[in-house]
């Protein structure tokens, strides 16, 4: 005898034992919107009870000091819905409210396959990029299903829940509609994984701080501006990463040691990367850094900032002097990619729920191997390659792109303080 077969999940009960409404069962759509004050949910749903009313759906939203909260619920027993209806009109009334209350068949239409969290920084938001977003949803097929602000300051942070269309058409949609916009948006698959256990992997020159390292180190060996011409270059893509790297630094030989302790102290975080930091370490992100800089500078950083991870080149000093070379497993573009699959399998992360930050063209294999990759501040053949971007200065706007708040941001500031 064959093993019975599982029913579809259409017809299964829920975890109660009690099937979803059928799609033929009246209901009542009942609204209610004005000034908000404390109580009013359960004055809602006070008065409805006394009609024995399932509930079926609920949508609440305040915004400055204004309430629209919607209840869809099933229709009273035979004879009772005229009553109910009255009853909730005075009781709107008596709150100085309004109520609006719309009768039906069933359930809300099933949302559309393929479901996205697209979110767009602005700074400003101006009414027309979101007209402009909301009419490039419509063109992929999407549905808005819910729009939330994430945060106010330094940014405005919007997050779109859509369904109906591929995530990965939406997004290369969205980055186009963003290009010309001016503003900064990310598209990511919704689920479960938004709130999973996630790894973030930073660059760290001109994304975690706001200098080039060697550029640091060659201004105390008197040869910042040839340095600095050589790095632009291979940022940009037009030179090879690690043929720069060695020619840059031979410069710096005959440099004393001392002159490390000298550049960490002239190191300076990007604004809002502390915040980054701190913030993601608390909700249990696990973080690292990958550079083509120095292990002298990203060790320092990952002591002080308290990183899980940190991989970079090492400088050869020889009798307290630099030599001019580097030492160990160079870190060129294909090596941080490969350190950040290295980094995940240690992590016991996904590939696919990891983020990657970068400004330079030695970032784009890492930007396209990780889950996200995220254009900070850079350069362009950077942001049309990855898969957002971000372009204001503040590194702690990444955290909106993960659907994280800026309510959430100072809780746990406040509980750690």
């Amino acid at each position: 005898m064959s093993a019975p077969q599982p029913q579809p999940l259409a017809d299964a009960p829920n975890v109660d034992g009690h099937l979803p409404v059928p799609a033929d069962v009246p209901t009542l759509l009942v609204k209610i919107f004005g000034k908000d004050s404390p109580g009013i949910t359960a004055g809602l749903f006070d008065t409805l009870a006394a009609y024995s009313v399932d509930v079926v759906d609920i949508e609440q939203v305040v915004t400055r000091g204004r309430i629209v909260l919607c209840a869809l619920v099933t229709e009273p027993p035979a004879g009772l819905e005229g009553d109910l209806r009255a009853t909730v009109h005075s009781w709107a009334e008596s709150l100085r409210m309004q109520a609006e209350i719309i009768s039906g068949i069933g359930d809300n239409r099933p949302r559309g396959v393929g479901r996205s969290l697209a979110t767009v920084l602005g700074h400003p938001l101006t009414a027309e990029s979101t007209a402009a977003i909301a009419a490039a949803i419509t063109r992929t097929g999407g549905n808005i299903d819910r729009i939330f602000r994430l945060a106010k300051y330094p940014v405005t942070a919007v997050e779109f829940a859509v369904s109906g269309t591929d995530p990965e058409d939406l997004r290369t949609t969205l980055a186009t509609e963003a290009a010309k916009l001016g503003v900064d948006m990310a598209v990511v698959s919704a689920g479960l994984h938004r709130r999973a256990q996630r790894l973030v992997v930073m660059d760290v020159d001109s994304t975690l701080i706001q200098d080039e390292v060697i550029e640091l180190f060659a201004a105390h060996a008197g040869c910042e501006a040839e340095v600095a011409g050589v790095t632009e270059a291979a940022m940009r893509g037009e030179l090879d990463f690690e043929q720069s790297l060695h020619a840059r630094v031979a410069l710096l030989a005959g440099l004393d040691a001392s002159v490390v302790d000298k550049v960490r102290s002239e190191v300076r975080l990007t604004p809002g990367a502390r915040t980054l930091i701190r913030t993601l370490k608390r909700l249990g992100y696990q973080v690292g850094v990958v550079s083509g800089g120095f292990t002298q500078v990203t060790d320092d950083l990952r002591e002080r900032l308290g990183l899980d991870f940190a991989q970079a080149n090492t400088l050869e000093i020889v009798d307290g002097k630099l030599t001019g070379r580097v030492t160990g497993e160079i870190v060129d573009r294909a090596g941080k990619a490969r350190l950040l699959r290295r980094f995940a399998a240690e992590a016991g992360v996904p590939l696919a729920q990891t983020v990657a930050i970068g400004d330079g063209a030695n970032d784009l294999d890492m930007l396209n191997a990780a889950g996200l990759g995220v254009a900070f501040n850079a350069k362009p053949v950077v942001r049309e390659a990855a898969h957002t971007a971000v372009n204001v200065p503040f590194l702690d706007t990444v955290l909106y792109l993960l659907g994280i708040t800026r309510e959430e941001v100072e809780a746990a500031d406040a509980q750690e303080g």
